[in-house]
C-alpha cells in the first residue's frame, strides 16, 4: 500500500537531487529513504528515479506521479490547516486569494455574510499567476481569477471554475480627446494611439484588446505599462495614451477621463472562483453563493445604466 512518507520521499528526492540530499531534508537516515522509495517503486513495477554517481532523477513515470504526489501532500496540509485552525481558534478559516478590482467590489458583502456564520477569511492578493500557483500549492482554498471569454484558465483537474461575471472592458479617453465627440469609438479609429497596457503578456484584458486589434488589422502601440488602475487613468488623463479598464475599475467619478464604448465590438473578461472540485467545504460553498448574489446586483446596476 502507498503511504505518505512515501510520498514525503519522491517530492523531496525531486526536489534535493538525491538520496542523500533527501534524508537531510526529511531528517532521516538514507536507508530508510531507499527503503520508502523502493516500497513505492515496487507497488508501480518501475524504477521512479534514476540513481547515479552524480544524484538521482526522476524516470518518466516519476515525473507523471509527481504531480498527484505534489497534490495529495497538498491536500493532507490543507486538512491539518483547516482542523488546526477550528480545534484552537473555535472558527472555520477559509484562506482566498483574490485581484484588486474583483476584491473591491465582489468580496466585501460576502466576507461580511461568511464572518455572520463564523467564518474567518484569510486573504491573500496578487496577479493571476500567484494565485493559480497558491492554489495548485494549497496555500488557498479558493479564488477569484480573470481570464478571456471562451478561452477558460487550465487549472488542472483538481480545480473547477464557476463564471461569475463577465466584466466589460470599456475605452477611457483624455478629457480633450477628439474622439470624445462620438458616442461609441470604432476600434480603427484608434489604430494611430498610443496605449497603456498591463505588465505582462498573459493580462486577460490585454489580450482580449489585441485579439480584437488584430481582426482590425493593426496591433495596439504600448506606450506604458502598469497593472495600477489609479496609475493608468492618470496616465490617460494626462494625454499619455488610451486605456481599456474594466467596469468594475471605474468609480464614476474620473471627471477628467472620458468613457466610450466601442463600437461594433463587445469586449469584456470573465471573473470566475476556483475551488476545489473534490472535499469543497462548506465555507467555500458558501462563499460561493455570495458571490453569486453579490455579480447578480453587480449586473442590475449596470442594467440601469443610462
Amino acid at each position: 500500500m502507498l503511504d505518505l512518507r512515501q510520498f514525503e520521499v519522491l517530492r523531496a528526492i525531486a526536489r534535493e537531487g538525491s538520496l542523500a540530499a533527501a534524508a537531510r531534508a526529511l531528517h532521516q537516515s538514507q536507508p530508510t529513504i531507499a527503503h520508502h522509495l523502493t516500497t513505492m517503486e515496487s507497488h508501480f513495477g518501475v524504477p521512479l528515479v534514476h540513481r547515479g554517481a552524480r544524484g538521482a532523477a526522476l524516470t518518466d513515470v516519476g515525473r507523471l506521479v509527481l504531480p498527484h504526489v505534489q497534490a495529495v501532500l497538498g491536500r493532507v496540509r490543507l486538512m491539518e490547516q483547516d482542523a488546526r485552525a477550528l480545534v484552537e481558534q473555535r472558527a472555520r478559516v477559509l484562506r482566498i486569494g483574490t485581484f484588486p478590482t474583483a476584491g473591491a467590489q465582489l468580496l466585501p458583502q460576502a466576507v461580511r455574510k461568511l464572518a455572520r456564520q463564523g467564518v474567518e477569511v484569510s486573504l491573500l492578493e496578487g496577479e493571476l499567476h500567484t494565485l493559480v500557483e497558491a492554489l495548485g500549492g494549497g496555500t488557498l482554498q479558493t479564488a477569484l481569477l480573470i481570464s478571456q471569454p471562451g478561452q477558460p484558465l487550465d487549472l488542472g483537474e483538481e480545480f473547477v471554475l464557476h463564471a461569475l461575471l463577465d466584466d466589460p472592458l470599456e475605452l477611457v479617453l483624455p478629457a480633450d480627446h477628439p474622439l470624445t465627440a462620438r458616442d461609441r469609438v470604432p476600434l480603427g479609429l484608434l489604430r494611430d494611439e498610443g496605449w497603456i497596457l498591463g505588465t505582462t503578456d498573459w493580462d486577460p484584458a490585454d489580450r482580449v484588446l489585441i485579439h480584437a486589434c488584430a481582426r482590425e488589422g493593426f496591433e495596439p502601440t504600448p506606450v506604458m505599462r502598469t497593472d495600477d488602475l489609479t496609475l493608468l487613468k492618470g496616465f490617460v488623463a494626462a494625454g499619455i495614451g488610451v486605456a481599456l479598464v474594466p467596469r468594475l475599475g471605474m468609480t464614476g467619478q474620473e471627471t477628467d477621463l472620458a468613457v466610450r464604448p466601442l463600437d461594433g465590438v463587445s469586449l469584456s473578461r470573465r471573473i470566475g472562483l476556483a475551488m476545489l472540485r473534490t472535499t469543497v467545504s462548506s465555507s467555500a460553498e458558501e462563499l460561493l453563493q455570495a458571490l453569486r448574489e453579490q455579480a447578480r446586483d453587480i449586473e442590475a446596476r449596470w442594467g440601469q445604466k443610462p
